[in-house]
Parts: C-alpha cells; sequence; structure tokens
C-alpha cells in the first residue's frame, strides 16, 4: 500500500513555512513517506524566495511568525501570478472564527488548528491537491472548447449560409470533409431532408436526432441549425460522454470568479457561447441523471445559474440533442429522465443506417473517392465492379464514418489506379457475401492477450450483430479501439 501511495504522489512539492523547527521535522517526517518532495523555510521572506524559485504544489504555512506573519506572507504569494493558484493552508493556534475569515481573506484555501493529528494534515492535503488537478483539468478543457469554437464558428462564418439553401450547405459541408450524410438520391435520404427544411420555419423548437453512430447526425444538427433564423448566431456541438462529471456543470452552465479555486474569471459556459444560436447535445443518453435534472430546469425557464453566482442569466438558446442509445430502455431502467426526453423530443428525426439505403453506396463511393483523391493532387479514381458488389453487400457496422474511412484507405492502397476488391478493407464479420462464416469462437480463452482480444472482439461483434458502437459498449472500451483492432485484423491478412 505504501509504495502505490508513494507513487501518486511523485513530483509533487509540499512547502512547509514555520518558525518552530520541530513543527517542521514533525510535518516532514510525516509527508516523506507518503512520496512528497518536501521543501522547508522559517519565516515569510524565505517562503516568498523558495515558493518563487520552486513553484510547490501547495503551502502549508504557519499564521504567527516573527517579521512577516504568515496572513501577509500569503497576501504576498498571492500578488505573484505564478503562485496565485497554489493552494495556502494555514496552520494556527487560533481557533476563532475571526481568524479563520482573515486567512480566507488572505487568500488561503484552509486551515488547522493546533495541535494537529498527522492523519488530518494528510487528508487535507490529498484533498486540495486533487481540487487543484481537478481545476487544471478544468483549464484545459476549457481552453480547448474555447479553440474547437472559436474555429467552427470561423467555418460557419465563411459559409454564409442560412434559410432554404440547405442543398448548398450539404455540398459545403461535404467538401469540407464531413461524412456527407446528404450524399444520395434514396428516399430515405429525401425524407430526412424534407423533415430538416420542414423545420425551417420552427426555429425555437427542440428536436431529437436518433441513430447509429456514423450516420450523420451531427450533420443534420448542422442543417437544421443552417436552415434556421438563428443561422449567423453560434452552433456548438458538445459531446456528452467527453465531459467529465466533475467538470459538466461549469463546462454547460459556466462559472464565476472565485467559485472555486482557479476560476480566476467568469468565464461562460456552452449554453452562454450558444446564446441566440443552437446548442447540439451529442450522446445525450450517456448524461447523469444529476445533470439531466440541471439542463431540464435550463429547458423550462431559459435561464442558467453559473457555477458560484447567486442569480441565473437569461439565455435564447435552442436545443438539438442527440443519440444511438435505447432511451425507452434507460428510461425503464432508471437512467434517463422521462420528463426529459418529452421536453427534447418535441420533434424527432430518425437517421438511416448504410445498411438500409444500399442504392446510395456507389454515390457515396464516388464522393468520398473524388474527395480524397483533390486531397492528395491524384485524379478521382474508378472503381471496379466488384467492389462496388462488395460495398452494398457489407453491412457498415460504422455506416457512413466507416465508408469514409474505408475509401480514404482504398486510394492510398491503388496508388492511382482503379479501386480494386482487395483495396477496400472490409471486415470479415460484417460482409454478406457468399462463402464467408465466422469461425467458431472457442470454449477456453487463449493466453495470448492478443489472440484472448480478437476472440473477444469477435463475440461481441457476433453478439451486436457487427454494430461497433453496441459491441464497444458490450466489451466496456472505445469503439475506436475495436476499429484499430479490426484494422490490424484485416493487414495481417493481407
Amino acid at each position: 500500500m505504501k509504495s502505490a501511495t508513494t507513487k501518486s504522489h511523485q513530483g509533487e512539492r509540499i512547502l512547509l513555512v514555520d518558525d518552530v523547527p520541530e513543527n517542521l521535522a514533525v510535518l516532514s517526517a510525516a509527508l516523506e513517506p507518503e512520496g512528497y518532495e518536501i521543501l522547508t523555510a522559517s519565516d515569510g521572506f524565505t517562503a516568498l524566495k523558495v515558493a518563487e524559485k520552486a513553484l510547490p504544489s501547495l503551502i502549508l504555512l504557519d499564521v504567527m511568525m516573527p517579521g512577516m506573519d504568515g496572513l501577509e506572507a500569503c497576501r504576498e504569494l498571492k500578488r505573484r501570478p505564478k503562485l496565485q493558484e497554489v493552494p495556502v493552508i494555514f496552520i494556527t493556534a487560533r481557533g476563532d472564527m475571526d481568524g479563520v475569515v482573515e486567512g480566507f481573506k488572505a487568500g488561503g484555501v484552509d486551515y488547522i488548528v493546533k495541535p494537529f493529528q498527522t492523519e488530518e494534515v494528510l487528508s487535507r492535503i490529498e484533498t486540495h491537491l486533487r481540487i487543484g488537478r481537478l481545476t487544471h483539468e478544468l483549464r484545459i478543457k476549457n481552453q480547448e472548447l474555447s479553440a474547437e469554437i472559436e474555429r467552427r464558428q470561423r467555418v460557419e462564418t465563411d459559409l454564409k449560409v442560412a434559410g432554404s439553401k440547405l442543398e448548398t450547405f450539404s455540398d459545403l459541408e461535404a467538401s469540407r470533409g464531413n461524412i456527407g450524410g446528404f450524399v444520395g438520391n434514396s428516399p430515405l435520404v429525401r425524407r430526412t431532408i424534407e423533415e430538416i427544411r420542414r423545420l425551417n420555419q420552427f426555429s425555437n423548437t427542440s428536436v431529437l436526432i436518433l441513430g447509429e453512430s456514423g450516420t450523420g447526425k451531427e450533420l443534420v444538427a448542422r442543417a437544421i441549425h443552417f436552415g434556421s433564423s438563428r443561422a449567423r448566431a453560434p452552433f456548438v456541438p458538445v459531446n456528452c460522454v467527453a465531459i467529465p462529471s466533475e467538470l459538466a456543470e461549469s463546462i454547460l452552465f459556466g462559472h464565476v470568479k472565485g467559485a472555486f479555486t482557479g476560476a480566476t474569471s467568469d468565464r461562460k459556459g456552452c449554453f452562454g457561447m450558444a446564446d441566440g444560436g443552437t446548442l447540439c447535445l451529442d450522446e445525450i443518453g450517456d448524461m447523469p441523471v444529476g445533470l439531466q435534472v440541471k439542463l431540464l430546469r435550463v429547458l423550462e425557464d431559459g435561464l442558467v445559474t453559473p457555477v458560484g453566482a447567486s442569480e441565473p442569466i437569461k439565455v435564447d438558446v435552442r436545443v438539438i440533442a442527440a443519440t444511438n442509445a435505447d432511451l425507452d430502455s434507460r428510461i425503464s431502467k432508471g437512467s434517463f429522465r422521462e420528463d426529459l426526453y418529452f421536453r427534447l423530443a418535441r420533434y424527432t428525426i430518425q437517421t438511416t443506417p448504410l445498411r438500409e439505403r444500399t442504392e446510395d453506396v456507389p454515390l457515396l463511393a464516388a464522393h468520398f473517392l473524388g474527395g480524397f483523391a483533390a486531397e492528395m493532387g491524384r485524379r478521382p479514381p474508378g472503381i471496379s465492379a466488384e467492389a462496388i458488389r462488395a460495398l452494398k453487400a457489407y453491412r457498415f457496422p460504422g455506416n457512413i464514418r466507416e465508408m469514409k474511412n474505408i475509401m480514404e484507405r482504398a486510394v492510398i492502397e491503388s496508388d492511382g489506379g482503379e479501386i480494386q476488391l482487395e483495396h477496400l478493407s472490409l471486415t470479415c464479420s460484417s460482409r454478406e457475401t457468399p462463402g464467408t462464416t465466422i469461425p467458431p469462437v472457442a470454449k477456453e480463452m487463449p493466453l495470448n492477450l492478443e489472440a484472448a482480444e480478437d476472440l473477444l472482439i469477435q463475440r461481441a461483434m457476433e453478439e451486436t450483430h457487427g454494430n461497433i458502437a453496441e459491441a464497444a459498449r458490450l466489451l466496456g472500451v472505445h469503439r475506436t479501439r475495436i476499429y484499430r483492432r479490426l484494422a490490424q485484423v484485416e493487414t495481417v491478412k493481407e
């Protein structure tokens, strides 16, 4: 147990500041076995110098010291930009409320009253270090989210489309390398386009988009947004699965300065960023139930309360939700709120898996081949009749997203020539061609890890009839891991 704890704290520095050497010795003896790197200072002036040079993860600061006391030392620490986010825990003999308030005003995050127990000190340190790590993660996520939103807004401004120009928008989206969900002439595609057009005059109606992974749910959401009167306002996509549960409320609703350690300024959440426009909540079926309650409240009254704020803020946001989950099943199991479902599903659109519109396969193949060939500076390659037959017989468990990947690899492997059957990386578990059989799964698990992984993936693919997203859920892994492993298996076969 001790070695595991030690490893977890490697690289974390604790600065101990106390004018009594015995106190420094006791604290050092308690912290060093936990793996912390210990720095010490006997007065406030020395503490400032050590902290600026070493940048500790946390500071334990005695209040009563000669010269510069702990409160003044903390104020000086917080005036230095590099040290503003370092948590300071006061160690004080004063247990009265006035002393505690003074410590918090000076910039401290906690206080420990002497005489202290080492278990209490260790617990407080671990708590505030964990808060610091979560704050750092929140800052990184916010930066990534802001950069992505800015990038998407720049692209969407360049598109300059709105109103009834749905086909133009679709062509531009396809030229950007998106999944081309509107490429095709099947009745199912025409039905989806007609449903999107029908929504043009209803710019406030919530929409729920249902369908398997890779069927173009986000592209449908974009088309709804750009076909509405909100087209010139932001379109903000958010993947609910990718939001850490500890940061979800701040990411969605924002926070105010001082709401938590590291909140050095007010921050808009996704609702604030999408004000006047559309917020697309992808994978809504995986949103935690606790967050569903808060989302429902926002949808009902249009008010968001940033973390740490005392007053709510009015926002004008249309919400489009998307999921590949069976929400009816999740409602019956209690993992998805029925009232939220009815609030989101004011209008429902069902995207179509590629295996149900095989007449569009040749058009999609030509579309992707032309796009990738242009990116590589080549002429669009032809594709053999045999390859087309194989594509139309393939179930495409990853739908259009998988087809895009298959076509990109085919352009590379064909080296500019006509696309043949051998250039198509189709997983054998999803082919429906004569003579293709799935070998039986062995009852005993092999001891080779790679072979065992292949066996488990094969069994999951059989159980889900080739649906990679469902197989990933069954195995408890991300679907990219299955894609990667299937691609490796195909490479070995070739």
